[in-house]
C-alpha cells in the first residue's frame, strides 16, 4: 500500500494505462505528494524566521506573527507549539496557551505550497491531543467568519461556534468556537 504504480492509481477520471494522459500523470503526481513523510516536533527560537515566512503567505501583514511572538511561544511554559515538517523543511505550525483547564489556540497555518494534502488536520489533532496530555479540558479559537476551510477543520475536531467578538479583526469580526476535550 506504501508505493505509488500504475496500477494503483484509479479514480473515475483516470483510468489505469500504460500511456496515462497528462491528467492521470498530475493525479498521480498528487499522489505521490500526499505520501511524503511528514514529521511533527515541538516548535523552538530557531523555527521562528521559517514560521514568520509561512505566516506571511498565511495571513495578512496585519495578522501574520511576527518573530517575537514565535519566539516568545517557545519560551512559554504555558505553550504549546508544534511545526510540521516535510523533507526536514518547516511547512506549518499550530499553537496553544494553556492557562489551567483551558487552552486557546493561537495559531495554525500550512505554507499554502503544502496545502490539500491533509497536514493541517494532522497537525490540528496532534495539537489537540497534546493540550489534552497537559490537563486542558476545554479549548475555543478565534477564526474569521469567511475563512470556510478553517471552519469546516474545526467541526470535524467537533467544534462548534458560539458568540462573535465585533471587529477582532481588522476589518472583520471573529467567531468564537469551543470544544470539551
Amino acid at each position: 500500500m506504501g508505493e505509488t504504480s500504475q496500477s494503483m492509481i484509479d479514480d473515475k477520471n483516470c483510468e489505469t494505462s500504460n500511456a496515462p494522459s497528462s491528467r492521470c500523470k498530475a493525479y498521480q503526481l498528487g499522489q505521490a505528494s500526499r505520501l511524503r513523510h511528514v514529521a511533527f516536533r515541538k516548535m523552538t527560537e530557531d523555527d521562528a524566521p521559517a514560521l514568520v515566512a509561512i505566516e506571511r503567505k498565511c495571513f495578512d501583514k496585519h495578522d501574520a506573527w511576527r518573530r517575537s511572538y514565535f519566539i516568545s511561544a517557545a519560551m512559554d511554559w504555558q505553550s504549546e507549539y508544534l511545526v510540521a515538517e516535510v523533507d526536514g523543511k518547516i511547512v506549518g505550525c499550530a499553537g496553544a496557551e494553556i492557562n489551567s483547564d483551558a487552552a486557546e489556540i493561537q495559531t495554525i497555518s500550512v505554507d499554502p505550497d503544502y496545502h490539500g494534502q491533509g497536514i493541517g488536520t494532522q497537525l490540528f489533532a496532534k495539537l489537540l491531543a497534546a493540550i489534552r496530555e497537559r490537563g486542558a479540558t476545554l479549548v475555543y479559537l478565534e477564526v474569521r467568519p469567511s475563512n470556510t476551510p478553517a471552519i469546516e477543520l474545526y467541526e470535524k475536531f467537533g467544534f462548534s461556534g458560539g458568540a462573535q467578538i465585533e471587529n477582532f479583526y481588522r476589518n472583520e469580526d471573529a467567531l468564537i468556537m469551543f470544544k470539551a476535550l
